[in-house]
């Protein structure tokens, strides 16, 4: 029986879980599985979780740790190991203990998928080379990552294949390497351009001063990271300093939860306190408030929707007059996208987002829905308790991937009736009500 702490998902939280089902739709999902808990009771229990992401058309690719089986294959075999988890050097005794161990936790893992029903295969996708020479101190058998074939892996991914990825690895010559399970975990995230990279462990989370960080923030993982007096134990350290480098490298988010917690993972996924600890990149740093320099840039990409018919056209002058409501997303000094939040003084509890546009080359890439979800954030900040968004065409994007509902011009204000009704467009009224929100989603 799970205990008190272990909360599982009630019928009650379905309708906000599919609310995040559009969201997470094709998008790929890195998890990486410490030995320790592929040696737990409660594995068969992660594989039926990862059964229910597969079934909600989320891809994953599984990695497996090994360091607690080689340890206790050590101890059977009464050998030393030079090193248990692939960071320092690989002797060739604990060599061959590790391709045992990883032969062990694959079939082990290959064994319960292939009961939940998933399709799977172990791969070698990912190449190695290795480490070499640390501070004048020889690896011998112990590799980093060199190469992904991230066209292997697309393709069975595409093919409804689970990927399952072990630290043993080859190098170009054919020869064995170890490599660390956290390492490997968060190269893969990076060549995939995972959504999510997510360390199952058997520790609550990342843990400061005996409390567990449920959100934190890539700048704040940096400083603790950066701090040695801050107590971090040391094979959190690790995750803690690969899953730092996966959102620098662009994953917008880092998971790491304990994975012997029944309904552990998708209580993370899905609830939005969560169950573990979410690091989670500065999203809103590439967005700004648009200034009146912008103007240009702004006209033409509102030139560019209007073409589409996907935005009312506007003029240089009516966006310089209004470019105070408009906020911008930033790549390399350039505008890719831009949203506006309009207020309304009859209805000051009520704002409209629109203007929501991304250029054709950055779709697919989260850019529209970070706009929205900042301009949310805004928005509640200022004391509206409802937003309001217009459209011709895009509707399954406000619904499915920021929330909105479908709603009628009784929700808009009378001017604004009277502006729908002049300009014969015939948009659609979706609804938000900020009640809902509590930031960005896990």
């Amino acid at each position: 029986m799970p205990s008190p702490r272990e909360r599982a998902i009630k019928p009650t939280d379905l309708r906000g879980i599919l609310r995040y089902v559009p969201m997470f739709r094709d998008h790929v999902f890195v998890i990486a599985v410490d030995g320790a808990v592929v040696g737990h009771e409660n594995f068969v229990n992660l594989v039926t979780d990862i059964a229910v992401l597969r079934s909600l058309a989320i891809k994953v690719v599984l990695v497996h740790g090994i360091g607690h089986q080689l340890s206790e294959l050590a101890a059977e075999h009464r050998i030393t190991p030079s090193d248990a988890h692939g960071e320092g050097p690989t002797d060739a005794p604990t060599m061959a203990l590790a391709r045992e161990a990883a032969a062990l936790v694959s079939q082990t893992i290959l064994e319960h998928l292939s009961q939940a029903g998933l399709r799977c295969a172990i791969t070698n996708a990912v190449r190695a080379t290795r480490t070499g020479v640390i501070k004048g101190r020889d690896h011998l058998f112990t590799g980093k990552v060199e190469k992904v074939d991230t066209a292997l892996l697309t393709s069975m991914l595409g093919q409804d294949i689970l990927p399952l990825v072990t630290p043993i690895l080859c190098d170009r010559e054919g020869q064995s390497l170890r490599v660390n399970s956290d390492h490997l975990a968060a190269e893969l995230a990076v060549a995939l351009g995972a959504s999510k990279l997510i360390y199952l462990t058997p520790h609550p989370g990342l843990t400061v001063g005996g409390e567990v960080k449920v959100n934190l923030p890539e700048d704040e993982l940096a400083a603790l990271l950066a701090d040695r007096r801050s107590g971090l134990e040391p094979r959190l350290r690790s995750k803690a300093q690969h899953a730092a480098f996966a959102l620098d490298e662009g994953v917008p988010r880092a998971h790491i939860l304990d994975g012997r917690v029944f309904g552990g993972l998708l209580i993370e996924i899905f609830d939005k306190v969560g169950l573990g600890t979410m690091v989670h990149a500065n999203d809103y740093d590439r967005i700004r408030p648009a200034r009146k320099k912008d103007a240009q840039s702004l006209y033409n990409l509102a030139r560019h929707g209007a073409r589409a018919d996907a935005l009312v056209a506007r003029s240089r002058q009516q966006i310089e007059q209004s470019v105070a409501d408009f906020v911008v997303y930033e790549i390399d000094d350039s505008i890719i996208g831009c949203a506006a939040l309009r207020r309304f003084e009859s209805q000051p509890a009520l704002m409209e987002i629109g203007a929501v546009y991304v250029q054709p080359f950055y779709h697919g890439r989260g850019v529209g829905t970070k706009l929205v979800e900042f301009l949310k954030r805004k928005a509640k900040e200022a004391g509206a308790r409802k937003l309001v968004a217009l459209t011709t065409q895009t509707q399954g994007f406000f619904t499915g991937s920021c929330g909105f509902e479908e709603g009628s011009v009784a929700d808009l204000p009378a001017q604004r009736r009277k502006e729908l009704k002049a300009s014969g467009r015939n948009s659609r009224v979706l609804t938000f009500p900020l009640s809902r929100f509590s930031g960005s989603p896990r």
